[in-house]
């Protein structure tokens, strides 16, 4: 489970997504619908070549990502975090993000996004972990950075937007890979009265998000926001 949490320091950390498959039970019949449900979902996403999501991103690229409130723009710096960005494009690339919930809302803190909406999708990437890049660049508004856990090498698929300036997450190694250039307002109407998630909360379990995707957020969550699209655009 990745997950950035107000307890550790006020305002800090991420649970990491892996090893929260293996502790549920992966539900093979898939979630709600939309890109990301069991009888769409490509085998690239579910199978993914762990070749290819190795080769390198562009030095730079923007990402236009569609959501149910509007749409914003991510421009991603390859040199901020080499390992994060190559892993955000290919991750954009194969359309893991589409119809992608917003499951953790903080306002004031972070959005967090990159569960997919099928199991079988979740499960394919359980261990397909990254290396840590060092921390350049401060988690001040508008950074997109991964989520990790308090373990070396701990980033996946999830990610989170941050609200604020949140300046205590540099020292423990969440490294932003790029900032939201267009449609921050986008990212501030994100609907967020959810709260924390579980345990801490009455939010989305994310543990449940992996093992049953987005049939457990319809039914549990219906006014989460999500990403209907998100694709690398030419500048």
């Amino acid at each position: 489970m990745s997950f950035v949490s107000r307890r550790s320091v006020r305002m800090a950390l991420a649970l990491a997504f892996a090893g929260v498959a293996s502790a549920c039970t992966m539900d093979n019949s898939g979630g709600g619908g939309g890109a990301g449900t069991a009888s769409t979902a490509s085998s690239a996403l579910t199978k993914p070549d762990k070749a290819a999501i190795a080769t390198p991103a562009p030095d730079s690229f923007r990402v236009a990502v569609e959501t149910s409130k509007g749409n914003f723009t991510i421009l991603v710096h390859r040199d901020w975090a080499p390992n994060g960005a190559d892993r955000f494009y290919h991750l954009v690339q194969l359309g893991f993000f589409d119809d992608a919930r917003f499951f953790r809302v903080l306002k004031g803190f972070i959005a967090q996004f990159g569960v997919n909406g099928d199991p079988r999708v979740s499960a394919g990437w359980e261990d397909l972990n990254i290396q840590d890049d060092p921390v350049k660049q401060s988690n001040k508004r508008g950074m997109v950075t991964f989520a990790q856990s308090s373990q070396p090498n701990t980033r996946s698929t999830q990610l989170f937007i941050n609200y604020a300036d949140n300046a205590n997450l540099d020292g423990m190694g969440f490294a932003p890979i790029g900032e939201v250039v267009e449609g921050m307002e986008v990212v501030d109407s994100l609907y967020g009265d959810y709260g924390e998630g579980a345990p801490d909360g009455g939010g989305p379990d994310q543990m449940r998000i992996v093992a049953e995707g987005n049939k457990y957020l319809e039914a549990s969550f219906p006014k989460l926001d999500f990403i209907r699209k998100a694709r690398i655009v030419t500048p």
